[in-house]
């Protein structure tokens, strides 16, 4: 039977989301507590990758397994077994049809700068001291729903067939503390975000103006973007499915 498995992580100390062969992963992790606590192989197909440092406040993956009799114990188990970085909000039962990945219709990143030097952030943050135009930095953000092909923010030497993302929304907003950029797509490319971040940054900065991101887009060159933020700063933090999938679950 497939199940859902929602949950969120603090990335700091893992390699990304996928296993890798010689550093921990957080689906390494979270493979073992179940296999640890079921007696039987799981293998975790998430929602999308997140690369090494990058946290998750949402994150989905399915798994087959034969039937589940006692979820919010399994849940209570699996928290308990696993580390303090790692948690397991929910596990929904779905049909055998129902894929984490190529189900998702969006998702949605933020990614956090503080402009005070601030201990408690330096996890969890980006630190930029020089003043930023965040009037700028909109009008910049507004131009990328112009465009589709997003080759010039994606990681160079990458597997995948198409530039092509569907961009919902992107937008900067001041809290007190600190300064958070949201973006919601369809799909995203390897490192997308985080060069997003750092060209529109550069831009804020001043040293590069506002229309400057359009020749940018359309060279489809990642050496004429900005350089990619830490990321410490990024966090994934909603995927959705449609209704059937996890309306029905909550």
């Amino acid at each position: 039977m497939r199940y859902f498995v929602a949950f969120s992580y603090l990335g700091k100390f893992y390699h990304g989301w996928q296993k890798q062969p010689n550093a921990i992963t957080v689906q390494q992790v979270l493979e073992e507590a179940f296999l640890t606590l079921l007696q039987q192989p799981v293998i975790l197909m998430g929602a999308g990758r997140t690369d090494a440092g990058v946290h998750a406040k949402q994150m989905y993956a399915h798994f087959d397994v034969d039937a589940l009799d006692d979820i919010p114990d399994l849940v209570y188990r699996l928290n308990a077994l696993l580390p303090d970085d790692v948690s397991v909000q929910n596990i929904y039962k779905v049909t055998n049809d129902d894929h984490a990945r190529f189900d998702a219709v969006e998702r949605t990143y933020e990614y956090w700068v503080v402009q005070k030097k601030n201990p408690f952030c330096m996890d969890s943050a980006h630190y930029i001291k020089q003043s930023l135009d965040v009037n700028a930095m909109n009008r910049a953000a507004a131009i990328l729903m112009q465009y589709d092909d997003f080759e010039c923010f994606s990681k160079s030497h990458t597997d995948v067939h198409t530039y092509l993302c569907d961009i919902k929304k992107a937008e900067w907003k001041e809290t007190k503390d600190t300064l958070v950029f949201t973006i919601t797509a369809n799909r995203f490319l390897r490192n997308m975000v985080r060069a997003i971040v750092g060209t529109l940054i550069t831009i804020g900065t001043g040293k590069a103006d506002v229309t400057s991101i359009k020749e940018i887009i359309e060279s489809k060159d990642r050496g004429r973007a900005g350089a990619s933020v830490p990321a410490k700063g990024l966090y994934l933090t909603k995927v959705t499915y449609p209704k059937h999938i996890i309306d029905k679950n909550e």
